[in-house]
């Protein structure tokens, strides 16, 4: 709304987004964050053995398989990426695009270090969330589908897995701050650089202090953290009466 405002004042010399920016405040979605900061490392470890996976391994994708997720871009960008022969690419999801996505991934050269998950419960994204050397969700806006926040963002930054590489569409930026790595829209080329500097350049000790850095950041949208800040929109916009009143 805000965005359309400037471009509308812009055109007509009217203030529609400075007063709109007076009267509105954004709330984002509240998320129960305890799951998140309960993990243990044990059943982490476990549950990526199960899989054929190490702590700090693998490249993770896990959302919806979608033409506007990007995963067609992830694929092709990791397969161009000298990360692939250093740890696996984990695609974990369902969705129409699975079978296409199966196919480039075959064809893409890079075939045998890809590898489809379409059975991750609750539970087990967690741990993939927590164990992964870095979380990539390129999303692209169409007009089918638009990231409005990026929820899976938050959730893996608050699980405490490595560097999250995005896009800067729709709500995204506003749910990873400056605690992602953001590359461009349809640019598996930038995911390829990325993957590089997430997997080859940085250290494992330096991939711990970014994950703390997210998670600190993501704590935020701690369901809690979201009602007390509605609470204090609330009585901001009260008049003394009515908080007399309401008292």
């Amino acid at each position: 709304i805000l965005t359309e405002a400037d471009a509308i004042d812009a055109r007509h010399g009217t203030t529609f987004a400075e007063r709109c920016r007076e009267r509105v405040e954004v709330s984002y979605p509240a998320i129960d964050v305890s799951a998140f900061l309960e993990i243990d490392p044990a059943e982490t470890r476990t549950a990526l053995e199960n899989r054929g996976l190490v702590p700090d391994g693998y490249v993770l994708y896990l959302s919806r398989l979608a033409h506007a997720k990007g995963v067609d871009d992830l694929i092709v960008g990791y397969a161009a990426s000298d990360a692939r022969f250093h740890v696996p690419l984990v695609v974990a999801g369902r969705g129409p695009d699975a079978e296409r996505l199966r196919g480039l991934a075959a064809a893409s050269g890079a075939g045998d270090r890809i590898m489809f998950l379409d059975d991750v419960g609750d539970e087990e994204k967690l741990h993939l969330m927590a164990g992964c050397t870095a979380y990539v969700l390129p999303s692209k806006p169409r007009p089918e589908f638009v990231e409005t926040f990026g929820i899976a963002l938050v959730e893996e930054m608050l699980a405490g897995g490595g560097p999250v590489i995005t896009t800067d569409t729709g709500g995204i930026g506003e749910a990873v701050g400056d605690c992602a790595i953001i590359v461009p829209v349809d640019a598996p080329e930038a995911i390829a650089v990325a993957l590089d500097r997430v997997v080859l350049a940085m250290t494992a000790h330096e991939r711990g202090q970014w994950g703390d850095r997210a998670r600190a950041h993501a704590l935020q949208f701690d369901r809690g953290a979201v009602l007390d800040a509605i609470l204090a929109q609330v009585d901001a916009v009260q008049s003394p009466w009515e908080r007399a009143r309401v008292g």
